[in-house]
């Protein structure tokens, strides 16, 4: 999908102009609300830096958490506002407010040379059934519009897709050029062999991209409570694990349909469901899972047969964690295919991680610079792997 980027704007277009800027400042937040994870924030700066470089105003806009059109002082985006400023070494004004003569009169008085963030747009009636009052309201604060929210860019969101019918030149941020282009990578899947690694929980998330990659891929591993599904659907005892019993038989289609290309767990780490470490926990047959007990993990000789094939890979995407990884003890799986990932980039592998839990396992095991791309939006990113469009990607002009 061929679309305008920042780049093919003429310096007159942003010479002094309020540049309207979606991002996806969509942070976790610590108990003193504080940000927890400055990742989404500090992938948005070399688009700010263009912007400011080339003479324009940039305006913020996104959104922060589910506060269902109220406005909800814990999920303010004031605390990300003081973490912009630190990253950007560059004032970063706050306005409590977003679609209003106040945010207005700020953008007006904005000085070269600073950027302004706007309050949390789901505080605002309409936001995410796309209203077009208030994208029209939207569009009066800036002269163009940009899209380098590529964790939004999936929903057709009044400040993501309705803003464009009223703001013209709309084009692509720096971040959701480079998203694009590892996603693209992918889907073209020209370097073989092209290993794709899923986890997490629910199948139904990712019927369409279980569906895409068993055409493209060479081998699909599955792992995480996913795995538990796929087990059950071939008759195998699950004990007490986390099953998707409305997807068994979506599960069981797909190894009919994809047995030569999938590969489940041979064998598990389990324990009781509440476990809060390993400590009294055993490897069994991925097949007998005491009725008792749980699946948390993949267990040794899984961990193996996966880093092994995941290293001799070309291509390599990864969506969602081996086991419950959070807990101490049942990161083994994750951690063992966050390194296979890494070696083989080291190779010369492309690997793309795609963001959601897997971004934060990376995370965790130290190795987020060891791989070729990591996400800033899982969502997103599925959803792009699957149908190769995205609403806001859509709504930007054409190249």
């Amino acid at each position: 999908m061929p679309r305008k980027g920042l780049r093919d704007l003429e310096p007159s277009e942003l010479e002094g102009r309020r540049v309207l800027i979606r991002v996806d400042y969509n942070v976790p937040l610590n108990e003193d609300g504080s940000v927890g994870d400055v990742t989404r924030v500090e992938a948005t700066i070399p688009t700010l830096r263009y912007v400011m470089d080339h003479g324009g105003r940039p305006v913020l806009l996104s959104h922060l958490g589910r506060p269902k059109s109220q406005v909800v002082p814990s999920l303010s985006l004031a605390p990300v506002a003081l973490v912009l400023a630190e990253l950007l070494g560059a004032p970063a004004r706050f306005v409590t407010s977003t679609d209003s003569s106040e945010a207005l009169d700020a953008i007006e008085n904005l000085p070269r040379g600073e950027v302004l963030l706007l309050e949390n747009t789901r505080f605002l009636p309409g936001e995410t059934n796309n209203d077009l009052d208030l994208a029209a309201r939207f569009a009066r604060l800036g002269d163009l519009f940009v899209n380098d929210a590529f964790g939004s860019t999936h929903r057709a969101h009044a400040s993501v897709v309705g803003v464009t019918e009223f703001l013209r030149p709309a084009v692509a941020g720096f971040l959701v050029q480079k998203e694009l282009e590892a996603l693209n990578t992918l889907r073209g899947a020209g370097r073989r062999p092209f290993v794709v690694i899923l986890g997490g929980a629910k199948i139904g998330d990712k019927i369409g991209l279980l569906e895409t990659f068993l055409e493209s891929a060479d081998v699909v591993l599955i792992g995480g409570a996913m795995a538990n599904t796929f087990l059950a659907a071939s008759g195998a005892s699950t004990g007490l694990s986390l099953v998707e019993e409305d997807a068994v038989p979506t599960a069981r289609r797909f190894l009919d349909t994809g047995a030569d290309k999938l590969r489940l767990p041979s064998d598990l780490i389990v324990a009781l469901p509440d476990a809060a470490d390993a400590t009294a926990a055993d490897v069994v047959a991925a097949s007998s899972v005491p009725a008792d007990l749980a699946a948390l993990d993949i267990g040794p000789d899984t961990r193996t047969a996966f880093g092994a094939i995941v290293r001799d890979a070309a291509t390599v995407f990864w969506n969602g964690p081996m086991g419950v990884f959070e807990r101490h003890g049942f990161d083994a799986g994750t951690v063992e295919v966050a390194r296979a990932v890494a070696d083989c980039t080291a190779g010369g592998g492309f690997t793309v991680i795609g963001g959601g839990d897997s971004a934060s396992a990376i995370r965790q095991a130290g190795l987020s610079d060891a791989v070729s791309h990591v996400s800033t939006g899982g969502g997103a990113s599925l959803e792009y792997l699957a149908k190769g469009t995205l609403p806001g990607i859509e709504a930007l002009d054409s190249a």
